[in-house]
């Protein structure tokens, strides 16, 4: 176990900051803010496509361009954190961010909301990275684990409050704007964050301070198609039935995986400076730990993803009914990750496996309890429990693990990969979990609905079986 010595948080002139609680709940409202955007946009769908005349084509670019973006990005941002300061690129993509949301807020036509989600998911990019740069290297000792427990915890709330803050914009109708609330309302809280966060985020070191790796610009390029042309598809191929191009493109991805990889030791043989150092992935337990964390955000996305289209297509439910619906799975999520350090050391090193186990567990009673094409009762809630427990079981500490062993100034590298391992996690368990539940659905009413949860909810509870048994846990740090 690691000392708990606590390293102070450094105010803006150098000094100690008596607040690390204010600084953490700035990067972590940050961090909310551009999560609640990747699932608020799915409720408000059908009226914009009413609203502006939306093609369908153009409708998924508008829900997946900021994904997509967002994305692609991450491991830059991380990058352009460690070379021009961890503050200031907060600050920067939070500006974007703000500024995007507003035009999209205000954009008149399908093509200009396109554009400006784009920009909303590159800034959001720019600013996510440095929240688990800046927790490296602002908090030790325990102040970092309950640091990276509430960034765990706020992981979970995200998704389900997408839902949840999106049905209520909507069907507010506000003033009669329809869905231009659920972009609106980042502005004022991103100018608040804006505001406060020039006040606690601590200076970054003078330019020439520190030795910055420049910008590995070939393997940028690399890694930048290879994550677009595996987004993309996953993105849109669903909806378009997966055509030729999809198959080509993720096989393209790959094939500029291994260009990347290949160029990236060539480069550090050389003495190079790659866009992710080899040391990072060398860490022990990273490699695990990229294996759980994808996993485990896979098994999250996918279920939140497939029990979404059960509840509002097969059931009929409101999308705030249906958002309210997972408040169970988020609390204990959230809860479980703020807690789980308490708990007896002895219990550490089956977190992980048991969180795995926990998780299947309540996958398949979710997918039992609904089967019938009811709503499932009051039973449903302690298995919706389960599943949110055993993600965040087997997510927290796997982060945690993984970070405890990396030094400040890796502390870029590893949050652009984990950050950037979150988020294919998410994407690949929405594409292939959501496939998997369309497939099987015909849409002819509640009971088919039901069945095809439940082989969803069954391919779920193997994913999370197979994450139990991808590599024995160490104690987490």
């Amino acid at each position: 176990m690691t000392s708990t010595t606590t390293r102070p948080v450094l105010s803006k002139d150098g000094g100690t900051d008596n607040r690390p609680g204010l600084l953490l709940g700035v990067v972590l409202a940050a961090q909310f803010m551009a999560l609640l955007d990747v699932f608020i946009v799915n409720v408000a769908a059908p009226t914009i496509r009413v609203e502006l005349s939306a093609s369908g084509a153009a409708l998924q670019l508008v829900v997946a361009g900021y994904t997509i973006a967002y994305a692609v990005l991450l491991i830059t941002g991380a990058r352009l954190g460690a070379l021009v300061g961890h503050r200031r690129m907060y600050l920067g993509g939070l500006a974007v961010f703000t500024a995007a949301s507003l035009a999209c807020g205000l954009a008149a036509g399908t093509g200009q909301l396109i554009a400006f989600r784009l920009a909303q998911g590159a800034g959001a990019a720019l600013m996510i990275p440095q929240v688990l740069s800046l927790i490296q290297r602002e908090f030790a000792g325990e102040r970092r684990v309950k640091a990276l427990s509430a960034y765990s915890a706020v992981l979970a709330t995200g998704a389900a409050a997408g839902q949840v803050v999106g049905g209520i914009l909507v069907s507010a109708d506000l003033f009669g704007t329809g869905w231009r609330p659920v972009f609106l309302v980042n502005v004022p809280i991103g100018i608040a964050l804006l505001v406060l966060g020039a006040r606690v985020l601590p200076r970054d070191a003078p330019a020439g301070a520190t030795r910055a790796r420049a910008l590995d610009l070939p393997g940028l390029v690399l890694l930048a198609g290879a994550v677009s042309l595996l987004t993309v598809p996953l993105v849109l191929g669903q909806e378009q039935d997966w055509p030729l191009w999809s198959w080509l493109s993720l096989g393209s991805s790959l094939v500029l995986l291994a260009l990347f990889g290949a160029y990236e030791s060539r480069l550090a043989r050389r003495g190079g400076a790659p866009l992710i150092a080899p040391r990072v992935l060398r860490l022990p337990g990273m490699g695990r730990a990229v294996v759980w964390i994808a996993v485990s955000m896979g098994v999250n996305a996918g279920f939140l993803f497939t029990l979404t289209l059960h509840l509002q297509g097969g059931l009929g439910h409101s999308a705030l009914r249906a958002g309210l619906t997972f408040g169970p799975a988020a609390v204990v999520f959230g809860t479980v990750g703020l807690t789980w350090r308490r708990w007896p050391a002895r219990l550490h090193r089956a977190l992980i496996p048991g969180g795995f186990l926990l998780a299947a567990a309540g996958a398949l009673g979710v997918g039992g309890l609904l089967a019938d094409g009811g709503a499932g009762g009051w039973g449903l809630y302690p298995a919706l429990g389960a599943l949110g427990a055993g993600i965040s079981l087997a997510f927290s500490p796997a982060l945690t693990g993984a970070l405890a062993t990396v030094r400040p100034e890796d502390a870029a590298d590893a949050s652009g990969l984990l950050a950037t391992v979150t988020q294919l996690g998410q994407l690949i368990g929405v594409a292939a979990f959501g496939t998997l539940f369309l497939a099987a659905s015909d849409g002819s009413g509640a009971q088919n609905s039901a069945d095809a949860l439940r082989t969803t909810m069954i391919a779920l509870a193997v994913a999370a079986l197979a994450g139990a048994v991808a590599g024995p846990w160490r104690r987490a740090r």
